[in-house]
């Protein structure tokens, strides 16, 4: 009994802030607003100009993001298991960013790469370009890209890298050292050793910062505003600039259904040994 009485505050915090607001979300997409049932708000969402942009965008993010996140945080994790003073200090300062709110980061990348910003400044300085120039238009979407792409992977890399390294610091050492034994070169140990037994953090890391991916605004909003659309973005002015909730709740049901398949794509692909026979 006593272990049901120490998970039931958990429970009914993912009830009162996970589960009812999912619910609404949904009884309201597919809502007409006199009790019944109706696919209109997605019919109007498909139609919506930026629609298209906004899935293709999303997704592309997700796809240039994680993977370079993923990459950073397995390689930082490795120089860290080779630091032997230190360790600590260095994992805080490479974690500061998880410090710093979403639009706070979008900001400082903005304040790097606006018109007036260090960017411009530096550039300037080394005679590459005569005055202040305006990276940040709609008239060069793959700069706002690349710039999204760079503030996203400073603020949120860290989240993967505490996850990559909880799971080495679970490796147990005999296996590098047996691998170094018989002969096994670094990248063989990592290939062969580190990277399979890390299956579970990676899939941890990679279901968790793909659905913070789909769900990516603030910085956007900071550098690109409306240049840029994404799915979060399309779904916050519908519920506030043209006050329809009914397209809002259908944006927030795509993103729910593409963080779903994610999940269930990376649970399939690597799932471990003992769920394999389960």
């Amino acid at each position: 009994m006593l272990p049901y009485l120490l998970l039931l505050p958990s429970i009914l915090f993912m009830l009162v802030f996970f589960a009812w607001p999912l619910l609404e979300a949904i009884l309201v997409a597919f809502g007409d607003g006199a009790g019944g049932w109706t696919i209109d708000n997605f019919r109007q969402m498909a139609d919506d100009i930026n629609y298209g942009e906004a899935l293709r965008n999303t997704l592309l993010l997700v796809v240039a993001v994680v993977p370079i996140q993923l990459v950073l945080a397995i390689g930082l994790a490795q120089l860290l298991t080779r630091v032997e003073r230190g360790r600590d200090l260095y994992l805080y300062v490479w974690t500061i960013p998880l410090g710093i709110s979403d639009l706070a980061a979008g900001l400082l990348w903005l304040a790097i790469m606006g018109e007036r910003g260090y960017l411009n400044s530096m550039l300037n300085a080394m005679g590459v370009v005569d005055g202040p120039t305006l990276w940040l238009s709609y008239e060069t979407p793959w700069v706002l890209f690349f710039a999204v792409v760079i503030a996203e992977t400073w603020r949120a890399t860290a989240i993967v890298l505490v996850i990559i390294v909880a799971g080495v610091q679970l490796i147990p050492k005999e296996y590098g050292e047996a691998a170094a034994i018989f002969g096994a070169t670094a990248w063989q140990r990592l290939v062969k050793v580190t990277l399979p037994s890390l299956k579970p953090s990676i899939q941890t890391a990679l279901i968790l910062r793909t659905i913070l991916a789909l769900e990516v605004f603030a910085v956007v909003l900071a550098l690109a505003g409306t240049n840029m659309p994404v799915l979060m973005g399309e779904a916050y002015a519908w519920q506030h600039e043209y006050q329809n909730s009914g397209v809002a709740a259908a944006y927030a049901v795509v993103i729910l259904a593409i963080s779903l398949a994610a999940t269930f794509v990376f649970l399939r692909l690597l799932r471990t040994r003992s769920e394999a026979v389960a």
